[in-house]
């Protein structure tokens, strides 16, 4: 047997190189992020500075806030703010696919280029993989400024599994949008396709709006590699946070991005607010694939007591094996007392979290690995009785129209989908 050329043993080593990244991609164990449940009331201002620490984020005065609880409200209300736009609009999205909403999104953008408006628009390059650069030529001449996000290239490779999940748009520094409504006809029902996503969006208005300017800053300097100028911040007088007040609502943006450690800010957002829990959770996510210690999180608080309800979309999911992973880990919730809910109309997509009756959490991030660890996102977690209460009576709206899943049936389910559900495993790391 003839020895090996050096070549072929350094082929050999490249290979096990790459069997071995590839096996911590997908296997490699999450952090337990362990925290103590808060011995404070959650609506207390030492809560409210130990969650704006921890996620290094600002207080803001929450403002005025519009929940928007569907694709068409959603796109109206941003077009009516485009339009009306002076100086700056901000805009920044996963999903830039082409379609009716695409068309009347872009149209609006380019009218206000033209009418010198600062035009900046950030698109991830793998979640509108179907879109051509060309899409937006008419947008570009008209002085309008876009990005890909992580563009395929050489040099991004390292990076591929790096994506902006963020939905932003920010009109003249004043107001705000953020949530899960990306621009596709997925929500407003394309013929054909089924009845419209169900989603959830709110516009921000006052002081938040900056931590939202910032969130987009961060990206753009990633995408275009320009620091925005001061003029696209609208800068009010320095005011004292210890003046802000509870009653009238009390908002964080954060802001994650995954470190070298692994660790994100909005994997702890939400940790630390389950884990505080004394009365109910509410979730609603569509990717809900929560890891071994938030799933335990979960447990604990309906050990103690807390109500915890889960709405995560039926059959009508537009990622079937994740769906699939989804329901692998159903038993042990329910067994612990976790109560899951399907909606049945059509793709339920929105991401939202109400805890107590006291906090909500709106923005990018689902209850799975990819936003938790791989992906830029953005929520607003807010303290205001008056937005949890509206976000709790769609939540039960949402709930009259779903199933809940019973254990037994769970248990009963075909073996086929145990099958798929355990290939699913495999990957669900980067669902």
């Amino acid at each position: 047997m003839e020895p090996l050329s050096i070549g072929q043993m350094l082929a050999s080593a490249a290979l096990v190189i790459v069997a071995v990244l590839v096996f911590l991609l997908l296997f490699e164990p999450g952090l337990p992020y362990r925290v103590r449940p808060s011995a404070v009331p959650l609506d207390s201002r030492q809560f409210v500075n130990y969650l704006s620490a921890m996620v290094n984020a600002r207080l803001f005065a929450a403002g005025d806030i519009e929940v928007l609880s569907s694709g068409e409200a959603t796109f109206a209300a941003e077009l009516e703010a485009i339009r009306r736009a002076k100086r700056s609009i901000h805009f920044e999205a996963y999903l830039f696919l082409r379609g009716r909403v695409a068309g009347e999104m872009l149209a609006a953008l380019e009218e206000r280029a033209r009418a010198g408006v600062r035009v900046r628009v950030i698109v991830d390059r793998y979640g509108s993989l179907l879109t051509p650069t060309r899409y937006f030529a008419r947008l570009r001449a008209a002085g309008g400024e876009m990005h890909w996000y992580q563009p395929f290239a050489w040099y991004t490779l390292k990076r591929l599994n790096n994506r902006t999940h963020r939905d932003l748009l920010i009109v003249d520094g004043e107001v705000g949008f953020v949530g899960g409504v990306g621009v596709a006809d997925y929500w407003v029902g394309p013929p054909r396709r089924g009845r419209p996503w169900r989603d959830t969006m709110v516009r921000v208005t006052g002081d938040l709006v900056k931590g939202l300017q910032t969130s987009f800053a961060e990206n753009w300097l990633e995408a275009a590699g320009e620091i925005m100028e001061q003029d696209a911040f609208v800068l009010t007088d320095a005011y004292e946070p210890e003046a802000l007040d509870a009653a009238s609502g009390l908002a964080v943006v954060v802001n994650s991005s995954p470190s070298e450690g692994r660790s994100t800010r909005a994997r702890m957002l939400f940790q630390m607010l389950v884990a505080s829990a004394r009365e109910s959770i509410r979730i609603a996510s569509p990717y809900f694939m929560p890891d071994r210690s938030l799933s335990a999180e979960l447990l604990r608080a309906a050990r103690r007591g807390v109500a915890v309800t889960v709405l995560v979309p039926g059959s009508w999911n537009n990622h079937p094996f994740t769906r699939l992973a989804s329901r692998r880990r159903y038993g042990q919730l329910l067994e612990g007392g976790v109560a899951i809910h399907e909606y049945q109309p059509a793709m339920m997509h929105a991401k939202v979290l109400v805890v107590d009756g006291l906090w909500s959490v709106v923005g990018s991030t689902n209850f799975d690995n990819r936003s938790f660890v791989l992906n830029d996102e953005v929520n607003v977690a807010i303290l205001q009785r008056a937005l949890a209460s509206r976000l709790e009576a769609d939540f039960a709206s949402d709930l009259a129209s779903s199933v809940e899943v019973r254990l037994e049936e769970w248990r009963r389910r075909p073996l086929s989908e145990r099958a798929f559900a355990t290939l699913a495993r495999v990957l669900e790391r980067q669902a």
